[in-house]
């Protein structure tokens, strides 16, 4: 069995096993090392982390350098990897299933691939159209000689449009069309959380918990949901000390933010592995 195949096959266990588990989103090498040694089990990118570190707006990225981002992050752990492939980089359902075709060519065991638009004008995609991408998706993912692990995203919520009944439509859909994780970032309660879990059972929900749903681990996980990420936030966390510490120097004169921050020997040895 080729390590590719038993990374898939342990990603896959994940989703199946009692309780839920955090999924936490690396933007590069470095943090995903970083988080591999907390103990993280798998982990998952994220396409406004990356973006980030890029100098750009989420969405501003392309295919190619999605893929070698995918690479570094695979390469630097042995832990599986999921994709963050945003709307499969195209409009079309052949197109973007073969983004996740090419995601798997880059080391990666599962991928998300999300019915939003990136236009203003139209940010999410019709309900036909938005199936007909995810049945795509799933016949590339069955197409792989490993279990690859495809995640259908309805993103009402993030779009200006918190509309429940209609995001439990599309992830019922998306479910019948042979998704394996359901996700719908955005919630924004434990009532929401709890139709979504029931409207897809016995699929496994993956939660966003960021912004304004405030829930734990163990709470998410006696709800039913079986997957826990954080999108952007860890990067948005690690930006936001770097920011504050900068404008302490600028405007204070001060370096107290460095006794608040990692020892070098400490990040040294953690990158010597």
């Amino acid at each position: 069995m080729d390590a590719q195949t038993l990374k898939a096959q342990v990603f896959k266990a994940l989703h199946e096993g009692a309780g839920a588990f955090v999924i936490p989103n690396p933007w590069d090498a470095g943090s995903a090392k970083m988080l591999a040694s907390l103990g993280y089990q798998a982990l998952a990118t994220t396409s406004a982390g990356y973006a980030f570190s890029l100098g750009r707006p989420d969405g501003a990225v392309k295919l190619e350098e999605t893929l070698v981002n995918v690479r570094a992050i695979v390469t630097a752990t042995d832990l599986p990897v999921a994709v963050d492939l945003e709307n499969g980089f195209a409009d079309s359902p052949q197109a973007s299933a073969e983004s996740l075709l090419r995601a798997a060519t880059a080391g990666a065991v599962g991928g998300s691939i999300e019915d939003a638009t990136g236009r203003e004008d139209g940010p999410i995609y019709c309900f036909e159209h938005a199936v007909a991408r995810i049945e795509a998706a799933v016949a590339a993912a069955r197409s792989l000689p490993f279990p690859f692990t495809l995640t259908a995203r309805a993103e009402n919520y993030l779009h200006g449009n918190p509309d429940l009944a209609d995001t439990i439509r599309r992830l019922q859909a998306f479910a019948e069309a042979g998704a394996d994780v359901l996700y719908a970032p955005g919630l924004r309660s434990a009532e929401e959380v709890l139709a979504v879990v029931r409207a897809v059972a016995p699929k496994p929900v993956n939660v966003l918990m960021s912004g304004g749903l405030k829930l734990n681990v163990a709470q998410l996980s006696e709800m039913g949901v079986k997957r826990i990420s954080v999108g952007s936030a860890m990067a948005r966390a690690a930006y936001g000390a770097f920011y504050q510490a900068a404008q302490e120097i600028q405007g204070q004169g001060t370096f107290d933010f460095a006794d608040r921050a990692l020892p070098f020997g400490q990040i040294n040895q953690m990158f010597k592995g």
